[in-house]
């Protein structure tokens, strides 16, 4: 008898069919084992496994990565902080001159209103000043000027101080801002005549100059630090401003309060207008309801009545730069919380000082 074929023998066809199965399980898997892992997958207990499984790992791979940004970009002091947020592009055009780098004391005078004359018998003239119905024929123009020469006097007798006029771009009429109303003001008059002559590369007195974007007093305050960081590099030490004395629980119960400046480093010069009793009343009175108590219930202005002011106050739709100049004061300058009496707990440059 024959032998039978090789292809045909019993052990040829379990060798074949063993074959054939462990091919299966190298290769691609058939539609019923798709459909059996789906039913495993499926079952109550291993969908709910699999989930928590996935849940977790993802927890941990954006926990990962989050501490990793924390560690690896988090600036190390307020130095850090400057170098990441100013362009080289800006950087490479300031040169501080070395005499302002030592300023310590800042002298603020807020701007009210804008003087368009330019010459020293248009000062006290109210047809070149730009003013609200409420600003005339009562000495405000002649309080106006007496702030700004106290201003000059007090920058004239502290050597280590720098003098800022702020205030913004605030009347749609006018094409300057408040604060450079104010320094042409003052180089009129010649307040800096008793200050020695400055380098021909420097300003008539380099320790005077304007902040062009605040248009409340808030911002008067908080921008004014800022710019002095501009000019000088650094924060102050001690903080004066000059205005208004009906103005001063404003400013020294609110708004050095809101930005936490160590109170007995602040220092508020009040001076008021030759105004008759019922017109000082009455004064006072617009003060604290239009000032003082809005800003008890809105600490920080950023709210409804005081936001609806700054939105009038900016027709010309300026933008501050301090975001980049004074990158310290990011937070503070971001600060708008919910409840607007909430205190602003982030880092500041004076924190040391107190």
């Amino acid at each position: 008898m024959l032998p039978l074929p090789a292809l045909t023998s019993p052990s040829s066809t379990t060798r074949r069919a063993g074959y054939q199965r462990e091919s299966r399980r190298f290769h691609s898997p058939s539609i019923a084992d798709i459909r059996a892992t789906l039913r495993y997958l499926r079952a109550r207990s291993r969908l709910t496994n699999l989930g928590v499984l996935l849940l977790a790992a993802f927890a941990s791979l954006s926990l990962l990565h989050n501490l990793s940004f924390i560690f690896s970009t988090a600036p190390a002091s307020f130095s850090d902080v400057h170098e990441e947020y100013s362009p080289s592009s800006i950087l490479t055009t300031i040169e501080r001159n070395e005499t302002l780098k030592g300023l310590d004391h800042l002298i603020i005078v807020p701007g009210h209103a804008i003087w368009v004359g330019s010459r020293p018998d248009h000062v006290l003239d109210e047809e070149y000043w730009t003013l609200e119905d409420y600003q005339k024929a009562d000495g405000q123009v002649l309080a106006i000027t007496d702030h700004i020469k106290h201003g000059v006097a007090l920058a004239m007798e502290d050597e280590n101080s720098l003098l800022v006029f702020s205030g913004g771009q605030t009347r749609l009429l006018s094409t300057t801002t408040e604060a450079e109303s104010y320094m042409r003001l003052a180089l009129s008059l010649d307040l800096f005549k008793n200050h020695p002559l400055s380098p021909a590369a420097l300003p008539p007195f380099p320790r005077a100059t304007t902040e062009t974007y605040a248009l409340d007093s808030y911002q008067n305050l908080l921008f004014s630090l800022a710019r002095f960081h501009e000019v000088t590099g650094r924060y102050p030490s001690r903080v004066t401003v000059v205005g208004y004395e009906m103005k001063r629980r404003r400013f020294e119960e609110l708004h050095r309060a809101a930005i936490q400046f160590p109170a007995q480093l602040f220092q508020y010069v009040g001076l008021e207008p030759p105004t008759s009793g019922g017109d000082s009343a009455r004064a006072r009175e617009g003060e604290f309801q239009n000032g003082y108590r809005p800003y008890t219930a809105d600490l920080y202005g950023c709210h409804d009545f005081l936001l609806a002011k700054r939105r009038a106050r900016n027709p010309f739709l300026r933008f501050h730069p301090y975001h980049t100049s004074a990158p310290e004061l990011r937070g503070l300058l971001d600060w708008c919380p919910s409840d607007p009496r909430t205190i602003y707990q982030g880092p500041l440059p004076w924190d040391a000082t107190e």
